[in-house]
């Protein structure tokens, strides 16, 4: 019987699926260091985490066996994502299922922080009845400024412009703009008129420190800050030095440089005393519903992938969507993206007097992902045959 291991308290709906797909599944409700997670990962197939765990090279060399990594969460930063592929590890990911939840905390923030409501309930809780509109405003006609026009920048534009704001974005890429929002041509244009700046880039290395002491200095004066994308973005040292100047009014922090690995565990902030600040504690897609969701989409990608060959929305590996197989086996050869190799495949098979019923094949930068649907049975000689040839990474067969 196949192996799961789910850690980081993965919503139980992932399990369930896994277990009526034929799985021995294990979970645990912290986060692994990487030795930890090396002995934990002793006969495991299919390994599922969310944003806390990190799987190195170090870890992949010493568990060839692992098949599969589903990030249960939008980031796969967390994920050697090219040495796996090299390893033939699949990687998943949940990219849309909890852009609702993360679009709506942002809005909240955008809100109270505009009303100064951490402030008020920190006056409040000390005793003082500070009955006061001073630096009080609305949110309607006031401009939001996007940095990261994707999923859920793009939504979080729409819901904005329902509330009556006015919206600008910045992005790298090409971007269709929803609704009357507007394109920025600079980072410093969006910040320049920005009453509120929210960041939503994703978890590539190069956004490491990408907000820091110039980006804030761009900034309105008496704007707010908001951050729920990736803790290494911005540098919340300057952001507290802009907060106790006086030049920013507010800033609400979701993700921090460096986290606790399980709740409960303790973490230390110097935006722990400022005045109208709201901290959360990495909470963006943690609804129900969406972490319902992300369990019921990446495990399926899971056993697709498992049962069928299927990598469509992998992340590191070349995307074919492939349905039930037909005939009696179905053979998944990953490999090197080299000339021949699917003429090599088919003769193998040929020479082994082996039909093939089905076939597609998909390349993706330096690797090369065939699926074949045979008529018989593969027997031993033709597999090692396939697993002999030149660029091979890993073969399954799927019966």
């Amino acid at each position: 019987m196949p192996k799961a291991l789910l850690l980081e308290n993965i919503h139980p709906l992932a399990a369930q699926s896994l277990r009526d797909h034929g799985f021995e599944v294990e979970t645990m409700k912290g986060a692994l260091a990487e030795d930890e997670l090396i002995e934990a990962l002793e006969g495991v197939d299919l390994l599922g985490i969310r944003s806390k765990t990190t799987v190195t090279a170090k870890v992949l060399d010493a568990r060839p066996a692992l098949t599969a990594i589903g990030c249960f969460c939008i980031g796969t930063n967390q994920v050697d994502l090219n040495y796996a592929g090299c390893r033939g590890v699949a990687v998943f990911n949940a990219p849309y299922s909890n852009t609702r939840s993360v679009v709506e905390l942002v809005i909240c923030d955008i809100i109270c922080l505009m009303r100064r409501i951490p402030a008020h309930t920190h006056h409040l809780k000390h005793g003082l009845w500070d009955k006061t509109a001073s630096g009080s405003h609305e949110v309607r006609g006031k401009t939001l400024g996007i940095i990261g026009y994707g999923n859920i920048g793009s939504q979080l534009s729409v819901l904005a412009e329902a509330l009556g704001m006015r919206v600008v974005f910045y992005d790298l890429d090409e971007k269709l703009a929803m609704g009357n929002a507007q394109r920025c041509d600079t980072l410093n244009e969006l910040l320049e008129q920005s009453d509120a700046v929210t960041i939503h880039v994703d978890g590539r290395k190069s956004n490491t420190g990408f907000f820091g002491e110039d980006e804030f200095a761009h900034m309105k004066q008496d704007a707010i800050f908001i951050n729920c994308s990736r803790g290494f973005v911005a540098d919340l040292d300057a952001l507290k030095r802009h907060l106790d100047s006086g030049h920013l009014s507010g800033a609400a922090v979701d993700v921090f440089p460096v986290e606790p690995k399980k709740s409960g565990d303790p973490i230390v902030t110097p935006l722990a005393d400022e005045d109208n600040m709201i901290l959360t504690p990495h909470i963006g897609g943690s609804t129900l519903e969406a972490q319902e969701a992300i369990a019921q989409f990446v495990s399926q990608r899971l056993e697709d992938y498992w049962l069928k060959g299927s990598t469509m929305l992998s992340v590191n590996l070349p995307q074919i969507t492939l349905s039930d197989y037909r005939g009696a086996a179905r053979i998944a050869h990953l490999h090197a993206n080299l000339p021949g190799i699917l003429a090599s495949v088919n003769q193998v098979l040929g020479e082994q007097g082996i039909n093939i019923s089905a076939q597609a094949l998909g390349t993706e930068g330096d690797l090369g992902y065939v699926v074949t649907d045979v008529a018989n049975k593969p027997d031993e000689r033709t597999l090692d045959a396939l697993a002999s040839l030149t660029g091979t990474i890993r073969m399954r067969v799927i019966e």
